[in-house]
């Protein structure tokens, strides 16, 4: 059940980078230099077959984690860990991938708070 939970979070840690892409990636394609003239119907089916990839990812990953199908995690857990593994990975691509923004004290103060959410969603209060 370990190695199963471990796998599910691999994945969903691999779904958030190509969801992060999908979402925002297409606001740094001027600066990468690449589909600088591609209209926004254009943009949309780039973007949708990047989130195609994070489904094949996304769905694995929360299948593998899910209790009923043997794994750690209930549904619960599992959107927690998802809301955790987004805001990280999202934090990573906008600070070193996209260079766009600085981790400021306010996100700090947000994501301490998430991750009392964590805690008391897994806490057992038998």
């Amino acid at each position: 059940m370990f190695l199963r939970g471990l796998t599910s979070i691999f994945f969903l840690i691999i779904s958030n980078f190509f969801m992060t892409f999908a979402w925002y990636g297409h606001l740094q394609f001027k600066k990468w230099n690449i589909f600088q003239t591609t209209g926004l119907i254009g943009l949309i089916f780039i973007s949708w077959a990047i989130a195609l990839l994070e489904y094949s990812f996304q769905v694995p990953g929360n299948r593998l984690g899910f209790n009923e199908n043997g794994g750690p995690f209930n549904l619960f857990q599992l959107k927690i860990l998802q809301e955790v593994i987004t805001l990280v990975v999202f934090s990573f691509c906008a600070i070193v991938i996209f260079k766009t923004d600085k981790l400021q004290w306010n996100y700090l103060v947000g994501f301490g708070f998430l991750l009392l959410a964590v805690f008391f969603i897994f806490k057992k209060w038998d």
